[in-house]
């Protein structure tokens, strides 16, 4: 197959699914062909496994402190064609609608193979948020009219390029069942797994300090960051004082947070073992997003023995089990009322985060993607996955999906 993603050296969940999609393909030596974006353009070859990274035009939309959206993204489809004819993929697998996953969808459409489509991320929200932010100053009624309306129109473009595809993945059963609707294609599963190796309890260093309210991913509008703020308010209202936020992450919303919360400790993007330690020092993890389709966070979290508290908006609440791993909350209230259970009882703490970590280990990678592989498997077999170029050869060297002659 050939996997063109947007995201992938980025630090996101699209770009960790689509690295550890990459790496369990290269374990099972699976013919595998990766198209992201990279610092230049460049295409090698390691047995079965193919890379071909697109370097960006100076024409690009800056998506995200870390994330573009290059508008000269059609100079690729010559090449990419040329390149593809040669490793002929039985599928094109795309991540969204971004710069690459487009030259997916041209590419898949030029050569007659069939396309899928894994839907990661509401673009369709992320835009509404930030149209909201960039409309402070305008009154509620049209501030809220023109968030709505941008949404709207959003969801149907994105729609449409998602009904190219003949097959899709979402991680959520909301998402699942908007897809299934709009789309009118089969739509199944696509979770994420995690490393509990790195995300683990023993990390945790003995300590009687503060209460610390973790938050981790973008500080960005969209990820619903001043629900802190509110939080924090609540807290220090009905009397909690020894508390801290522990804030990872990087976005335009670090500023506002720095000037509103009282208590709060900005360590900046993290990755690997510094991540996993930080992780391992929170009491609990309050991640406050409407919008996220899934929360690698949670598992991360979780993993960690560290309760979530979530949204009861968005993908992350499929993740916790009130109560037991963590607390889904409706308001500022709700969370601020699980951080004093928290607070409160260490016993509840330790009891919480065993049944998460307990609930984490049941999740691997190579679950996630052996699904995926046997739902390509059984399109195949039903006709739905089948290119239409028929003067297309077939493979020379045994895959793990059936060639249909």
């Amino acid at each position: 197959m050939a996997f063109f993603t947007d995201s992938f050296h980025e630090t996101n969940g699209v770009a960790l699914t689509s690295r550890e999609f990459a790496k369990f393909a290269k374990a099972h030596f699976y013919p595998f062909f990766s198209v992201h974006a990279g610092e230049k353009t460049r295409h090698w070859r390691c047995g079965s496994f193919e890379t071909y990274e697109l370097g960006l035009s100076r024409m690009r939309l800056g998506l995200e402190h870390d994330l573009v959206f290059d508008l000269l993204f059609l100079r690729h489809v010559r090449k990419l064609e040329s390149a593809l004819r040669t490793f002929q993929p039985d599928i094109i697998h795309v991540t969204g609608p971004g710069h690459v996953g487009m030259l997916g969808a041209i590419v898949a459409h030029r050569l007659g193979i069939p396309l899928v489509a894994s839907w990661h991320t509401n673009v369709h929200e992320f835009g509404a948020r930030r149209l909201q932010k960039a409309l402070a100053v305008a009154p509620a009624i049209i501030r809220n009219s023109a968030a709505a309306l941008a949404e709207r129109t959003a969801l149907t473009l994105t729609a449409r390029f998602y009904r190219l595809a003949k097959m899709m993945f979402a991680p959520n059963p909301e998402l699942r069942a908007m897809l299934s609707t709009r789309c009118n294609r089969p739509v199944h599963p696509m979770h994420r797994g995690i490393d509990c190796a790195l995300f683990n309890p023993e990390r945790r260093r003995a300590n009687d300090g503060p209460f610390v309210i973790g938050y981790v991913g973008r500080i960005s509008a969209e990820k619903n960051v001043r629900m802190l703020a509110a939080v924090e308010l609540l807290l220090r209202q009905h009397g909690l004082k020894n508390y801290e936020f522990c804030i990872v992450g990087e976005g335009s919303e670090r500023p506002w947070l720095q000037q509103n919360l009282s208590s709060a400790v900005f360590r900046g993007l993290l990755k690997g073992d510094v991540l996993a330690d930080a992780y391992a020092q929170m009491d609990a993890l309050l991640f406050p997003s409407e919008t996220d389709t899934f929360g690698n966070v949670v598992l991360e979290a979780a993993a960690s023995g560290v309760p979530a508290l979530v949204s009861a908006d968005g993908g992350p609440k499929y993740l916790v089990e009130h109560g037991v791993t963590g607390f889904v909350a409706s308001s500022a209230e709700d969370y601020a009322e699980a951080i004093f259970k928290l607070a409160a009882s260490k016993a509840l703490r330790v009891e919480m985060g065993g049944a998460a970590r307990e609930a984490a280990r049941s999740r691997s990678w190579n679950a996630v993607f052996e699904g995926m592989y046997q739902n390509y498997r059984d399109g195949r077999e039903a006709g739905l996955l089948v290119a239409n170029n028929v003067t297309r050869q077939p493979r020379q060297k045994t895959f793990h999906i059936k060639t249909v002659s």
